[in-house]
Protein backbone atom coordinates (compact mmCIF):
# COMPACT_ATOMS: atom_id res chain seq x y z
CA UNK A 1 0.00 0.00 0.00
CA UNK A 2 1.27 3.45 -1.19
CA UNK A 3 0.79 6.52 0.78
CA UNK A 4 -1.03 9.74 -0.96
CA UNK A 5 2.08 12.37 -2.46
CA UNK A 6 2.50 15.89 -1.51
CA UNK A 7 2.21 19.14 -3.69
CA UNK A 8 6.17 19.17 -2.93
CA UNK A 9 6.60 15.73 -4.41
CA UNK A 10 4.60 16.17 -7.69
CA UNK A 11 7.27 19.36 -8.12
CA UNK A 12 10.43 17.30 -7.65
CA UNK A 13 8.99 14.54 -9.84
CA UNK A 14 8.49 16.93 -12.60
CA UNK A 15 12.81 17.43 -12.10
CA UNK A 16 13.23 13.83 -12.04
CA UNK A 17 11.21 13.19 -15.22
CA UNK A 18 13.47 16.09 -17.23
CA UNK A 19 16.85 14.09 -15.76
CA UNK A 20 15.34 10.83 -16.78
CA UNK A 21 14.37 12.29 -20.86
CA UNK A 22 17.73 13.79 -20.52
CA UNK A 23 19.25 10.49 -19.77
CA UNK A 24 17.35 8.98 -22.91
CA UNK A 25 19.05 11.54 -24.91
CA UNK A 26 22.47 9.94 -23.93
CA UNK A 27 21.36 6.60 -24.37
CA UNK A 28 21.08 5.58 -21.12
CA UNK A 29 17.90 3.70 -19.38
CA UNK A 30 15.65 6.75 -18.44
CA UNK A 31 15.73 7.73 -14.74
CA UNK A 32 15.65 10.29 -13.05
CA UNK A 33 16.22 11.46 -9.42
CA UNK A 34 16.09 14.11 -6.54
CA UNK A 35 16.58 14.77 -2.87
CA UNK A 36 14.45 17.23 -2.17
CA UNK A 37 15.00 18.52 2.23
CA UNK A 38 11.81 19.49 4.49
CA UNK A 39 10.93 22.48 2.37
CA UNK A 40 10.62 20.75 -1.02
CA UNK A 41 13.83 22.15 -2.18
CA UNK A 42 15.87 19.64 -4.29
CA UNK A 43 19.52 19.11 -2.51
CA UNK A 44 21.06 16.56 -4.75
CA UNK A 45 19.91 14.94 -8.26
CA UNK A 46 20.94 12.26 -10.87
CA UNK A 47 20.45 10.79 -13.98
CA UNK A 48 21.19 7.35 -14.96
CA UNK A 49 25.07 7.57 -16.43
CA UNK A 50 25.39 3.45 -16.32
CA UNK A 51 25.97 3.64 -20.30
CA UNK A 52 28.28 6.65 -20.27
CA UNK A 53 30.47 6.31 -17.68
CA UNK A 54 30.65 2.64 -17.98
CA UNK A 55 30.11 2.29 -14.55
CA UNK A 56 27.01 -0.18 -13.43
CA UNK A 57 26.93 1.89 -10.05
CA UNK A 58 25.95 4.56 -11.82
CA UNK A 59 22.02 4.26 -10.98
CA UNK A 60 20.53 8.17 -10.99
CA UNK A 61 19.24 7.14 -7.04
CA UNK A 62 23.26 6.90 -6.32
CA UNK A 63 24.35 9.50 -8.47
CA UNK A 64 21.31 12.09 -5.76
CA UNK A 65 21.95 10.41 -3.09
CA UNK A 66 25.98 11.24 -2.92
CA UNK A 67 24.74 15.10 -4.16
CA UNK A 68 22.28 15.19 -1.45
CA UNK A 69 24.97 14.45 1.22
CA UNK A 70 27.74 16.43 -0.12
CA UNK A 71 25.35 19.32 -0.43
CA UNK A 72 24.06 18.69 3.34
CA UNK A 73 27.19 17.47 4.65
CA UNK A 74 26.18 14.34 6.24
CA UNK A 75 25.71 11.05 5.12
CA UNK A 76 22.15 11.01 7.33
CA UNK A 77 19.86 12.28 4.82
CA UNK A 78 17.22 11.26 7.34
CA UNK A 79 14.97 14.72 6.76
CA UNK A 80 15.06 13.94 3.40
CA UNK A 81 12.75 12.49 0.31
CA UNK A 82 14.00 10.90 -2.62
CA UNK A 83 11.88 11.44 -5.84
CA UNK A 84 12.61 8.91 -8.97
CA UNK A 85 10.90 8.12 -11.83
CA UNK A 86 11.32 4.18 -11.16
CA UNK A 87 10.64 1.82 -8.09
CA UNK A 88 13.92 1.64 -7.15
CA UNK A 89 16.33 -1.70 -7.51
CA UNK A 90 17.62 -4.02 -4.76
CA UNK A 91 20.95 -1.57 -4.80
CA UNK A 92 19.64 1.69 -4.86
CA UNK A 93 17.35 0.31 -1.88
CA UNK A 94 20.23 -1.02 0.27
CA UNK A 95 21.75 2.25 -0.32
CA UNK A 96 18.23 4.42 0.76
CA UNK A 97 18.27 2.32 3.81
CA UNK A 98 22.13 3.05 4.24
CA UNK A 99 21.69 6.63 3.60
CA UNK A 100 18.57 6.18 6.11
CA UNK A 101 16.25 8.82 3.65
CA UNK A 102 13.00 8.80 5.43
CA UNK A 103 10.39 8.59 2.66
CA UNK A 104 11.03 7.33 -1.29
CA UNK A 105 8.60 8.38 -3.92
CA UNK A 106 8.39 6.88 -7.73
CA UNK A 107 6.48 6.88 -10.59
CA UNK A 108 6.81 3.55 -12.59
CA UNK A 109 6.69 0.21 -10.76
CA UNK A 110 9.45 -1.86 -11.39
CA UNK A 111 7.66 -5.92 -11.61
CA UNK A 112 11.35 -7.23 -12.89
CA UNK A 113 13.60 -5.84 -10.36
CA UNK A 114 11.57 -3.61 -7.83
CA UNK A 115 12.68 -3.54 -4.33
CA UNK A 116 9.98 -1.05 -2.71
CA UNK A 117 7.03 -3.05 -2.90
CA UNK A 118 6.48 -4.84 -6.30
CA UNK A 119 9.11 -7.92 -6.35
CA UNK A 120 10.66 -7.21 -2.95
CA UNK A 121 9.66 -4.72 -0.46
CA UNK A 122 13.49 -3.69 0.95
CA UNK A 123 12.61 -0.26 2.33
CA UNK A 124 10.15 -1.26 4.82
CA UNK A 125 11.55 -4.74 6.13
CA UNK A 126 10.88 -4.94 9.63
CA UNK A 127 13.73 -6.67 10.02
CA UNK A 128 16.05 -4.32 9.02
CA UNK A 129 17.11 -1.40 11.16
CA UNK A 130 16.01 1.54 9.24
CA UNK A 131 12.71 1.85 6.98
CA UNK A 132 11.16 4.78 4.80
CA UNK A 133 8.09 5.59 3.89
CA UNK A 134 7.19 4.54 0.42
CA UNK A 135 4.52 6.26 -2.37
CA UNK A 136 4.35 4.70 -5.37
CA UNK A 137 2.91 5.48 -8.83
CA UNK A 138 3.32 9.07 -8.97
CA UNK A 139 3.32 10.36 -12.42
CA UNK A 140 3.26 6.90 -13.32
CA UNK A 141 2.25 7.31 -16.58
CA UNK A 142 4.74 9.61 -17.78
CA UNK A 143 7.80 7.54 -16.17
CA UNK A 144 6.67 4.46 -17.62
CA UNK A 145 5.68 6.39 -21.12
CA UNK A 146 9.33 7.02 -21.15
CA UNK A 147 10.60 3.61 -20.25
CA UNK A 148 8.62 2.54 -22.69
CA UNK A 149 9.98 4.54 -25.77
CA UNK A 150 13.33 4.17 -24.70
CA UNK A 151 12.77 -0.05 -24.58
CA UNK A 152 10.40 -0.27 -27.77
CA UNK A 153 12.56 0.06 -30.46
CA UNK A 154 15.47 -1.64 -28.80
CA UNK A 155 13.19 -4.99 -28.40
CA UNK A 156 12.11 -4.64 -32.04
CA UNK A 157 13.17 -7.46 -33.85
Amino acid sequence: MSLPARSTDLAAMRRALELAADAAGHGDIPVGAVVADLAGEIVGEGRNLREVDRDPFAHAEIIALREAAQALGSWNLEHCTLVVTLEPCIMCAGAILQARVGRVVFGAWDAKAGAAGSLYDVLRDRRLPHRAEVVGGVREDESSALLRAFFEPRRAP
